[in-house]
């Protein structure tokens, strides 16, 4: 039950109670075990004691943070209250709640609970509570982000006493009953589209962990009873007998089916259920098959997009979509899943309210930083080759490979280095600033202009040399700060000015380089 404002301090639901030693007792397992083992290679005369301790012990612990743990809703606030020895008091003005979101695990559902998790905009820092009922934390939810317009609309009445200590005990303050318009209709903007599950494959992002999970098998391989040397020996000795490219093409096409299997399941368990909607001034992303999630991003404090387009994604026409916000966690939030690129580009059309920053085509930065950009790939290529050559020096071995082997490097830098210089660009479309990067993936930023609070100009010595420039605008949003790379010095002078007039009015270069912006 949410608690109405002004009343008491009330606990969790009661069902933590079950949630909490269920954690404690998977997070002890590994060390557990560690000590059962020792113990039962000495005295068995501790285990009377020891077993009491290790069944008890999460079980006690897992149920302290119910005991310990209260919230309420004020008038004007809400408030968590926490700790044992050191009372903790945390507390969030209900006008400055920019984000309420939602999660819940697998073992939160089993239970029919979620964690409630509401953010102010300030720093990474976060009220959480850890478990609630799921129809409470969607009232909750609902709750603290209509009451986050509303209040703003309450006037206090003339003579109202206004407490020093918003936690001080007492009556909360008369409000004039100022009518609160009812609030509009979630606008749906994006919703899963299983089609889309043909881009699964052609995101990377999950074969990180494909990689761990083999490393940790490795690791692990040599303690299998099935690993041995007479084991290896006779599989060695059974795939001999079939020709290599056999070998070789039952090894990809395995590696590819379990390739496969990975990222659409990922997929389908990261984005079941995904639906973005623009409801209560925010945009409201809600996806997850096992563990559920509840995102909420407040539109005021979204001062951009970013399309990034990873080069396997991008033969297939695919793209991701994040937002570019102050007052969140990292600041930039992925609001869509791999999708084809023309819905990318609608949504993020959507968010920005304006048409045109996605698609415009993007001012070239000229042969220079084409040459730059080739250079600096080559330059990678060759501290390769060097570290190569001296291994192939130091290990004997023949010097055919290496040029071979070289020639590749070199070539594929020229064409990253060409891919590199193709994904620069810049434009000024409107109120919005819009940046080209990317070496392989291409990405593509834009931001507000009203975002921007100020600019960096950076040249190395080489950049100097040729005239050229990297130009920074700081935000508060998203990785604070946009880079437009390798651009000219005084179109990059120009450009800052156009996009935030009389900033850098010192430093202003004449008209027809500002054209060229």
């Amino acid at each position: 039950m949410i608690p109405a404002p002004g009343d008491g301090w009330v606990r969790l639901s009661p069902r933590k109670l079950l949630l909490d030693p269920v954690k404690a007792v998977g997070q002890a397992v590994v060390p557990v075990v560690v000590a059962l083992i020792g113990i039962s290679q000495s005295d068995m005369r501790f285990w009377p004691a020891v077993l009491p301790l290790v069944v008890l012990g999460p079980i006690v612990l897992g149920a302290l943070p119910w005991l310990t743990t209260h919230y309420r809703v004020t008038d004007t606030q809400i408030q968590v209250r926490s700790g044992i020895l050191n009372k903790t008091t945390s507390t969030a003005p209900l006008d400055r709640v920019r984000s309420v979101d939602l999660e819940a695990s697998l073992l939160h559902r089993v239970l029919g609970l979620q964690k409630v998790q509401v953010g102010t905009g300030v720093d990474d820092d976060r009220i959480t509570l850890d478990a609630l009922a799921a129809a409470d934390a969607h009232a909750l939810r609902t709750s603290l982000l209509g009451r986050r317009v509303a209040v703003p609309a309450a006037a206090p009445l003339d003579g109202a006493p206004q407490p020093a200590d918003p936690l001080a005990a007492g009556p909360a303050p008369a409000y004039a009953d100022v009518p609160v318009p009812p609030p509009a209709p979630a606008v749906p903007l994006a919703a899963i589209d299983w089609s889309w599950l043909r881009f699964a494959p052609f995101s990377l992002g999950r074969l990180v962990l494909l990689v761990g999970g083999l490393g940790l098998l490795s690791q692990v391989a040599d303690e299998l009873p099935i690993w041995n040397e007479d084991t290896a020996t006779s599989a060695w000795e059974w795939l001999t007998q079939f020709a290599v490219v056999a070998i070789v093409l039952t090894l990809a096409v395995g590696g590819l089916t379990l390739w496969l299997v990975v990222s659409v399941a990922g997929y389908v368990l990261q984005w079941w259920g995904f639906r973005l909607a623009r409801e209560h001034g925010s945009l409201h992303l809600t996806s997850g098959l096992l563990t559920t999630r509840s995102i909420t991003v407040e539109e005021a404090k979204v001062r951009g997009v970013e399309v990034t387009e990873p080069v396997l994604l991008r033969l297939v026409g695919g793209a991701e979509l994040s937002t570019l916000a102050t007052g969140v966690e990292d600041g930039v939030t992925q609001v869509l899943p791999p999708c084809p690129r023309t819905v990318a580009v609608g949504v993020g059309e959507a968010v920005l309210d304006h048409r045109g920053p996605l698609t415009a085509p993007l001012v070239e930065h000229g042969p220079k930083a084409r040459r730059r950009a080739w250079f600096r790939q080559l330059r990678n290529a060759l501290d390769v080759i060097v570290l190569l050559a001296v291994g192939w020096w130091w290990f004997e071995l023949t010097w055919w490979w290496l040029v071979a082997l070289g020639g590749a490097l070199l070539v594929a830098a020229v064409v990253v280095g060409e891919a590199s210089y193709r994904h620069l660009g810049h434009a000024l479309a409107g109120e919005h600033l819009v940046a080209g990067s990317g070496t392989l993936a291409r990405v593509r930023t834009v931001l507000e202009t009203d975002g921007i609070i100020g600019w960096v100009v950076a040249q190395s010595w080489w950049q100097r040399r040729i005239g050229l420039a990297d130009l920074t605008a700081t935000t508060a949003a998203g990785t604070e700060r946009v880079v437009v790379r390798d651009v000219r010095l005084e179109v990059a002078v120009a450009l800052a000015d156009a996009a935030t007039p009389g900033l850098l009015g010192d430093f202003v270069v004449t008209e027809p380089a500002r054209e060229q912006v």
